[in-house]
């Protein structure tokens, strides 16, 4: 699957991990570049995601700053400001 920055996330989510049970419940419309912008805005990444699971903020955060051509760095301090 090729992730850009206007993949939905729980797309791309069910397809790395298919058995985790947490997945299904993901927002299905929040892309990539949603979740960047959330986290400039310094909302509640977990509002957005639907789900409030750390191992799957940090697998999201993960792929969101390679999507993004960030370092990893930069998503945690934002989510941290928030």
């Amino acid at each position: 699957m090729k992730v850009t920055e206007n993949t939905k996330i729980k797309e791309w989510y069910l397809t790395e991990y298919p058995d985790d049970e947490l997945g299904v419940e993901m927002n299905k419309n929040v892309t990539f570049y949603d979740l960047f912008v959330v986290l400039d805005t310094y909302k509640s990444v977990y509002d957005s995601l639907g789900v409030w699971d750390s191992i799957i903020r940090e697998r999201v955060f993960s792929k969101l700053a390679e999507v993004m051509r960030v370092d990893y760095g930069y998503i945690y301090d934002q989510w941290l400001k928030g």
